[in-house]
C-alpha cells in the first residue's frame, strides 16, 4: 500500500530572499546523505549526473531524470563545505536558480533542507517539483528505485498547497 505524498515545504528567507524549503529526516549518516547528493554516479539514480572537474567552480548538469533529450545545465558551485553546506547556480533557460542544501546529523538521523531561491517560477509548480525529488533522493537511500516514485502524485497535486504559500 502505498501513501499519497503530503506537501511539506514552506517560505524561508535565504542569501537571495525568499526561498521554498524542502525539509526531510532520513536514517542515514550524515556522509551517505552527501555522497547521495553530490557524487554523479549516486545524484544519476535519483535526478542526474554532472561532468567536468567541480574543483573548477563549475560542472555541466545532465537532469537524466527529465528524459534523453534534456539540454544541459551550466552549475556553478558558490559553497561546499562537505558533509553539511553546499550551494549552486544553474542556469535554466534564460533565467538562473539559486539552489542550496544543508544536512545536520543527530544520533542517526540526518536532516535535509533543500532550498531554491524564488524567482519568476511559479511556486505552484516549483514546490511540487522538488518535493518530488527529495522524494526520489529518499527512496534510493532507503534502497529502492526512485522510479516508484509517481510524479502525477505530486503536480498538479500539490500545486494549490504551493500558490497558497505565496499569498
Amino acid at each position: 500500500m502505498t501513501t499519497t505524498p503530503q506537501p511539506r515545504g514552506r517560505l524561508g528567507a535565504g542569501a537571495h530572499g525568499r526561498e521554498v524549503q524542502i525539509e526531510r529526516q532520513f536514517r542515514a549518516p550524515v556522509e551517505d546523505v552527501w555522497v547521495a547528493m553530490t557524487e554523479s554516479d549516486r545524484l544519476e539514480r535519483w535526478i542526474g549526473r554532472w561532468e567536468g572537474d567541480p574543483a573548477t567552480g563549475r560542472v555541466t548538469f545532465f537532469m537524466t531524470a527529465e528524459g534523453e533529450d534534456v539540454e544541459p545545465e551550466e552549475l556553478t558551485i558558490t559553497e561546499c563545505h562537505a558533509p553539511h553546506r553546499f550551494a549552486a547556480d544553474t542556469s535554466v533557460g534564460d533565467g538562473v536558480w539559486h539552489l542550496r542544501f544543508e544536512l545536520s546529523q543527530d544520533g542517526d538521523v540526518t536532516t535535509l533542507v533543500f532550498a531554491q531561491a524564488l524567482g519568476d517560477d511559479p511556486l505552484g509548480s516549483v514546490g511540487p517539483g522538488w518535493e518530488y525529488y527529495v522524494d526520489r533522493l529518499a527512496r534510493t537511500l532507503e534502497g529502492g528505485d526512485a522510479a516508484d516514485v509517481d510524479w502525477d502524485d505530486y503536480y498538479p497535486a500539490m500545486s494549490a498547497y504551493y500558490d497558497e504559500l505565496e499569498r
